[in-house]
């Protein structure tokens, strides 16, 4: 009947990948469409993400789809940036040096060397700015070339900020929002901030990878690693006061959660001391007759010597309490 059909998430909703088919998009196209909020997501039941059916159809009826979309997360290198602002190779890379243009991605070639990107859509933005016009084609500022001679190189830090945007946008609770806050800062800043091993071992399930990454160990790892990394410490002093004090909302939100101790069990009340026959020593087991005779000694464990090995019982010629009188008056 219609009144009882469930709904289910599923029927609302489809996964990444399809979502990405469906808006003719590839899949990094659609995962950076997604940090940019240019495609709204929700998370689903097993952690992951999922995309509305209402949300890919709203894309769908703008104007220009899919070309307006397409172009929106359209990226370019250094070669092609300078081109797209019609300038050279060199000055483009001073730009991006000191700041002026922020990367969006970046990745690792062959050669394990650095490649950033840039969104097209921002170049194009930048080189259109009639405050831009003197440096694009004038002398670059003699503050800005020794800042360059020392070796000024923002762009590792601007991408930094920039991917936390995209990591908080998504982070759907406190503790979501702190691991991307520690995704940036070194695992002895961490330890220094989150001293608790159980918080800290929770706060690392929530810390994202780095997007670019090879085989664990491998050098094109660390160097990811390095990348995602704060350095410079006015950088890190707000990440770390950032996540003191998020850390403190996630703990009131939900507390870390903690090995509960195993109950031991009790002794069996079963066991009892079975009675010991006067005059016998204290380190004994008392051992009873199946026929019903009385219960007679055993030392406990081996004897030390063959000598001290106690002498096998005669046969008992009559058995009851009788015959145990009986030899006992013998």
């Amino acid at each position: 009947m219609a009144g009882n059909t469930i709904t289910k998430p599923s029927d609302l909703s489809c996964t990444p990948s399809r979502a990405a088919r469906e808006l003719g998009l590839k899949r990094g196209e659609f995962d950076l469409a997604v940090h940019l909020g240019r495609i709204r997501t929700a998370p689903d039941e097993g952690g992951g993400r999922r995309v509305a059916h209402a949300e890919i159809d709203r894309l769908r009826s703008a104007d220009r789809f899919p070309e307006t979309l397409l172009e929106s997360v359209r990226t370019v290198g250094t070669t092609d940036g300078a081109a797209l602002m019609q300038v050279t190779s060199a000055r483009f890379t001073r730009l991006a040096r000191l700041g002026l243009v922020v990367p969006v991605k970046f990745y690792l070639n062959r050669y394990r060397a650095v490649v950033w990107l840039y969104l097209a859509e921002e170049l194009r933005q930048f080189a259109a700015d009639k405050n831009h016009t003197a440096l694009l084609n004038g002398r670059t500022p003699e503050g800005m070339r020794d800042q360059l001679q020392e070796g000024l190189d923002l762009r590792p830090r601007n991408w930094r900020g920039r991917h936390l945007g995209f990591l908080l946008r998504q982070a759907d609770g406190p503790w979501e929002r702190a691991g991307a806050l520690a995704a940036l800062l070194d695992p002895v800043q961490i330890a220094e901030i989150v001293q608790d091993p159980y918080e800290r071992a929770y706060l690392n399930r929530f810390r994202p990878d780095p997007p670019a990454r090879g085989a664990p160990g491998s050098p094109a790892a660390h160097l990811a690693e390095r990348i995602m990394t704060a350095e410079d410490p006015d950088e890190i002093s707000w990440l770390r006061a950032d996540l003191a004090q998020v850390l403190d909302e996630a703990r009131g939100h939900r507390p870390a959660p903690r090995p509960t101790a195993e109950p031991t069990a009790p002794r069996s009340t079963v066991e009892r001391a079975a009675p010991r026959p006067t005059g016998e020593v204290t380190a004994s087991r008392a051992t009873v007759d199946p026929a019903g005779s009385p219960p007679t000694a055993e030392p406990v464990g081996p004897p030390s010597s063959l000598s001290e090995r106690p002498p096998a019982p005669e046969p008992q010629r009559s058995r009851g309490m009788l015959g145990w009188l009986r030899r006992r008056s013998a």
